[in-house]
């Protein structure tokens, strides 16, 4: 089954602290079912001076959030939406929000895969 989120993902925080927060996914924990969102959940992390950071100090950086926590934006609405899968004419899981609207994924597909070279033939036909 395909993923409901996938990095580069816009979406929205539905509960906890940061509520109402928006961000683009950075990192995605399929084993404990979390994602790392930019900008969201913030911790502040101390670091002790070593010999790759002299100083040391205090890092401020996104922590994991569960994945059920947050939803995708939608890209007509701009609310938060749920997420079903259709398939396109070629068979294909296609991602889709509730308001119809098909949502497209962040990475494009790789240029030396079989996919996307059957992809662009079939686009020069």
């Amino acid at each position: 089954m395909a993923s409901r989120l996938k990095k580069g993902d816009l979406v929205v925080v539905i509960s906890g602290k940061d509520k109402g927060k928006q961000g683009k996914v950075a990192r995605i924990n399929h084993e404990d079912g979390k994602v790392f969102v930019e900008g969201v959940n913030l911790i502040k992390k101390h670091l002790k001076p070593n010999a790759r950071n002299q100083q040391g100090g205090i890092l401020e950086r996104e922590a994991a959030i569960f994945s059920s926590k947050v939803q995708l934006v939608d890209p007509k609405t701009g609310k938060a939406t749920r997420v079903s899968f259709k398939t396109d004419a070629k068979g294909h899981p296609v991602r889709v929000a509730k308001s119809g609207e098909e949502i497209k994924s962040a990475k494009p597909n790789k240029a030396g895969s079989a996919g996307a070279a059957a992809d662009a033939a079939e686009e020069k036909k």
